[in-house]
């Protein structure tokens, strides 16, 4: 939709015509009489004898002061109504990515694949369905560090996940430094948005924070805490000597991720496999719904740069073809008065 800014200035293009008649009606006077080299006679449009500017150039006149006119009153392309997200949760993915999240134990369709292949396969559909959320991912392991900060751009959010990499953060699991990182993330953000979703498959081995401390500290900050144990608790393990049925969570330390969450108002949960990790992130999905305010703006694109670049184009081209018609006069003089 089409619109001016101030439309009311559009009444500028009667000028010409307001100043066209008041001359037709104003008593006739003698007109001054400039010296020869007056700096008034350089100026464009002004002549140094008493004729008319041809009809051509008068149309032409017209037709820039109306582009002018049409750029002061600021013309705007306003767009369709849009949503804007103004009201969700500062909601922070905290991965797990030391060595042990290498572990094949995790099956779609008949195909294993190992325990961070299945994390981000989750959550790249759990990004996508969270739409008004502030989104960011922390990555852990031996140090944590921040992937993607707090963002409504849930596409760059998934496109870093997907780029993590198994071991890039060290090869131990530092549970509290993650979660402390995490908290010093969120501090700022209003509290009842807080929220971490710390998955794991391990015991925390490294780090300066121990984990009930960094509980504490999170449940102070009013961040809530949902953690997530992933791993399978069987699995059949081929050897040299036959196959053995071992459990390759063994180190998973649940009773820790229970007390975190407990302290802090979250939930502990248990992904044993790829459909139970869906299961889980749909449960978060309703324990943490996302609040929208139903803010609508409508975007609006400047127009007005088109008119007056326009009307400048054809004022120089203007003078151009007056330049040339001159100096056609002048040589067409001198080849006379030869």
């Amino acid at each position: 939709m089409l619109n001016f800014a101030y439309p009311w200035l559009l009444l500028l293009v009667l000028l010409p015509l307001l100043l066209r008649l008041r001359r037709r009606r104003a008593p006739s006077v003698e007109a001054p009489v400039f010296p020869v080299g007056h700096w008034l006679s350089d100026l464009p449009g002004v002549s140094r004898s008493g004729n008319r500017a041809p009809l051509w150039q008068q149309l032409v006149l017209l037709l820039v002061w109306f582009l002018l006119v049409l750029a002061l009153a600021r013309p705007q392309h306003v767009g369709e109504q849009v949503q804007l997200p103004v009201s969700g949760r500062d909601l922070l993915l905290a991965v797990d990515i030391s060595p042990s999240m290498d572990e094949q134990d995790m099956v779609i369709q008949g195909r294993s694949i190992n325990r961070l292949q299945a994390v981000k396969r989750v959550l790249d559909d759990f990004i996508q369905r969270r739409e008004g959320d502030r989104l960011g991912l922390l990555l852990f392991g031996t140090e944590p560090y921040i992937q993607a900060p707090l963002t409504f751009d849930r596409e760059t959010v998934r496109t870093l996940l997907n780029e993590a990499g198994i071991g890039m953060a060290g090869r131990a699991t530092a549970i509290g430094d993650a979660l402390g990182l995490a908290v010093k993330r969120l501090r700022d953000r209003p509290q009842e948005q807080r929220v971490v979703i710390l998955l794991t498959d391990g015991a925390n081995t490294a780090g300066e924070i121990a984990p009930d401390k960094a509980a504490e500290i999170a449940r102070a900050a009013g961040v809530r805490i949902y953690t997530i144990g992933i791993g399978a608790e069987s699995m059949v393990q081929r050897g040299l000597l036959g196959s053995r049925r071992v459990n390759p969570s063994r180190d998973l330390d649940e009773e820790l991720l229970k007390r975190i969450a407990q302290q802090t108002g979250g939930e502990y949960f248990r992904a044993r496999s790829l459909p139970e990790l869906e299961l889980i992130y749909e449960s978060i999905n309703q324990l943490e719904p996302i609040e929208l305010e139903g803010k609508h703006y409508r975007p609006v694109t400047e127009l007005y740069v088109w008119p007056a670049g326009l009307a400048a184009l054809i004022w120089l081209l203007m003078q151009g073809l007056r330049l040339a018609g001159h100096r056609r006069t002048a040589m067409a003089q001198e080849a006379g008065n030869d």
